[in-house]
């Protein structure tokens, strides 16, 4: 029996309908991913089912008795309550004798009174017969295993800690059916894989929304994708509705493709003026008329967000250098005696837990912060966009156009000249939304428009400070297009496992006392190098022979081959997503029939591809073994 039906719900702000006559039935076990672009409503539904929002039309049916927890994006907590407070407070008049059983008994330590015993026994009388030892110890565990601080005060947290008390609060009350929205925000990678584990793990039910797509694929049991209304229904796993997808898409490509020869027929016949009117087919206008809003719709939910970064000068091949760096804040060490050297086109990525000293070390690159010793020396023609994660630089007070364009109507990307509201559109926002002010976005609108802020200014190094929260799969996915194809530096901060590895060459990680590695490739080369042996060593690195005191360079490969040997991982992976493409082009019989000229230099492509591969893979080999012998010797 399920214990959630909707039937036909209707739900709709202004003239855009959120949910239209949709149908969901959620059971007991099940882990569902709710994904569909920003603004498609998505949490709306999630506050319906929560009680906290009521339908236009249609039904809700819960199951009796039925206990639903909803942790939404920014949790709503009471700032003065200790954590301990706020995660008991689910459980009404018991919650206050557990508080004050504990400020009792902590009074009893200081000094006893024949009140204060008789209070104590009073109060242990009541939380005996309200079940209150088992929900006490559920606090406490709770507390330990999300590493919580118990006496703190809500106020006072970061935002990672107060979503982990949100998910604590969520979860002490048993629910049995459990709503997040944007779980993973401001949580460090230890934390999103802890939550990852617990939810397939729970006995209850899940609808969660998230963009991050590791944890789609390793929660989900079933994928719903909201889209212009509609609820469509993907049983297994993220990875599984990709598949679904793209074979409906391909399908749907096919229809579209006649229903624009219909559309191209009745067109030409309307044209005709003088013979549409004699005869007077009434039918046939109406259903051109209606094939045009089909059109329409169609363009409408094809929309998609257009990036391209201006380019600036190219920069001088040193970008940056650290010599021996540390960073003190009071009695914490953030970076200790840390060298590197960073290169034009090193794509960097920064990994740690929260508070470790990322946004720090970004600092100090651009001279915001000066070390407390060592050297940072900056290269030449450097040209830096920065994405700031608080987005601090939106003015809540500014219109879209005053913050892309300071009001002017046209600005300059790559050389090319691009009117304001057509560079908006690209960002999908309507030229109706271009005078409104910035407080009135939504979260993910807010990191569109200072994408587009960024972007619109030419950088030959982009330093973006946690990109994806809140942006919808569609755009993270472009974006990590853009910044795979961006041929400028880039230093990149993200808990977006899946998007850090589809996007950097090298990982500086933060490992505990200021102590920073480097290591070769994205998130998962970094996983697998740090549990090997090698990786234990005190200064395990990716060498660069600039840095000597780092570390001892191969007597065997020049400084231009290590950097090839760099490379080459992620041109052989490039060749292999291109050579992929082609195998699907390829097997596509519609190609032989509407493009028989292409089919030949695809196949000449392919061959060619398949010899640099061959290239590639020994040239990587020899260096490999090179390298090797340089080190034995």
């Amino acid at each position: 029996m399920p214990l959630i039906t909707l039937n036909q719900a209707s739900l709709a702000f202004g003239d855009a309908p959120l949910l239209d006559h949709a149908d969901l039935s959620l059971d007991s076990g099940e882990r569902v991913a709710l994904i569909g672009r920003n603004g498609s409503g998505k949490t709306s539904l999630l506050r319906v089912i929560a009680k906290q929002q009521a339908l236009d039309d249609g039904i809700v049916w819960r199951s009796p008795s039925l206990r639903i927890a909803f942790v939404p994006q920014e949790p709503a907590l009471e700032s003065e309550h200790s954590v301990f407070e706020a995660i008991a407070s689910g459980f009404g008049q018991l919650q206050l004798t557990l508080l004050e059983y504990h400020k009792v008994s902590h009074d009893l330590t200081l000094a006893s009174t024949p009140a204060q015993l008789e209070r104590l026994q009073a109060l242990q009388h009541v939380l005996d017969d309200g079940d209150g030892w088992r929900i006490n110890s559920r606090v406490d565990a709770l507390i330990d295993r999300l590493g919580l601080p118990a006496d703190s005060i809500v106020r006072d947290l970061s935002g990672g800690l107060r979503k982990r008390v949100a998910l604590a609060q969520a979860l002490a009350v048993e629910p049995e059916v459990l709503l997040l929205d944007e779980p993973t925000n401001h949580l460090d990678i230890t934390a999103i894989e802890w939550l990852q584990d617990l939810l397939k793990s729970y006995s209850g039910a899940v609808i969660f929304v998230t963009h991050d797509r590791r944890f789609l694929d390793d929660v989900s049991t079933r994928v719903i994708e909201l889209d212009r209304g509609a609820l469509s229904n993907f049983p297994g796993s993220y990875a599984q509705y990709q598949r679904r997808k793209l074979d409906m898409l391909q399908a749907e490509s096919v229809a579209n493709a006649r229903f624009d020869k219909v559309l191209a027929q009745e067109e030409t016949w309307i044209r005709k003026g003088i013979e549409a009117r004699r005869t007077r087919n009434e039918g046939r206008v109406q259903r051109l008329e209606q094939l045009r809003r089909d059109r329409a719709e169609r363009r409408d939910r094809l929309g998609q967000v257009s990036f391209a970064v201006g380019r600036g000068d190219r920069s001088g091949e040193m970008v940056v250098e650290l010599t021996d760096v540390s960073k003190r804040f009071g009695d914490k060490r953030v970076i200790s005696d840390f060298s590197t050297r960073i290169l034009r086109g090193d794509k960097i990525g920064l990994i740690g837990p929260n508070g470790s000293g990322k946004s720090t070390l970004l600092k100090l690159i651009l001279g915001e912060l000066k070390p407390d010793t060592g050297r940072i020396r900056h290269g030449t023609r450097l040209e830096i966009a920065y994405f700031d994660q608080l987005r601090e630089q939106l003015d809540d007070e500014a219109t879209l156009i005053d913050t892309i364009s300071q009001g002017a109507e046209y600005i300059e990307i790559s050389g090319a000249r691009k009117h304001v509201m057509s560079y908006l559109g690209d960002f999908l926002f309507r030229p109706e939304r271009a005078r409104a002010k910035v407080s009135a976005l939504s979260g993910g609108e807010r990191n569109r428009l200072l994408l587009a802020r960024l972007f619109s200014r030419p950088a030959n190094v982009l330093i973006l400070d946690e990109p994806t929260n809140d942006l919808d799969i569609e755009t993270l996915e472009l974006l990590e297009s853009l910044l795979q194809d961006y041929d400028g530096t880039l230093f990149l901060v993200s808990h977006d496992r899946a998007f850090l590895d589809n996007v950097v060459t090298q990982v500086i990680a933060f490992e505990g006392d200021g102590m920073l590695r480097e290591y070769v490739g994205g998130y998962s080369d970094w996983q697998r190098q740090r549990s090997s042996p090698i990786s234990q060593e005190p200064q395990r690195r990716a060498e660069k022979p600039a840095v000597a005191s780092r570390g001892k360079k191969s007597a065997k490969l020049s400084f231009k081959e290590i950097r090839e040997l760099e490379a080459l991982p992620a041109g052989i992976a490039a060749l292999e997503r291109e050579q992929a493409e082609i195998t699907t082009q390829l097997a596509d019989p519609a190609l032989y029939r509407d493009q028989p000229d292409r089919v030949q230099a695809l196949q000449q492509r392919y061959s060619a591809i398949e010899s640099q591969l061959l290239q590639s893979l020994a040239r990587w080999e020899a260096l490999e073994a090179r390298q090797e012998a340089g080190g034995a010797s």
